[in-house]
């Protein structure tokens, strides 16, 4: 594979990037999220992901809450870039 289709834009770190091999969740979001946001910035998401976890004590297999995270996952990677 062309290590170059694997550099790209980062829609989050708004520079060069490293695209993350497969989409890092399921669905039409994980694409997306694939095809814009790097690796880095993915993990940095789920840094923060980590901290809204235990600040306000989700629990990921629950449904609400995991709308919530999802809810700031979007904020986070693509309505947030400064």
């Amino acid at each position: 594979m062309n290590k170059n289709m694997n550099t790209f834009k980062c829609k989050k770190l708004k520079k060069p990037a490293t695209r993350m091999e497969n989409p890092p969740i399921p669905g039409d979001l994980g694409l997306k999220i694939q095809n814009s946001i790097s690796a880095e910035a993915w993990g940095m998401w789920l840094d923060t992901q980590t901290k809204i976890i235990n600040e306000q004590r989700l629990l990921p297999i629950n449904p609400e809450h995991k709308k919530i995270l999802i809810n700031e996952m979007q904020k986070f990677l693509f309505e947030n870039n400064n």
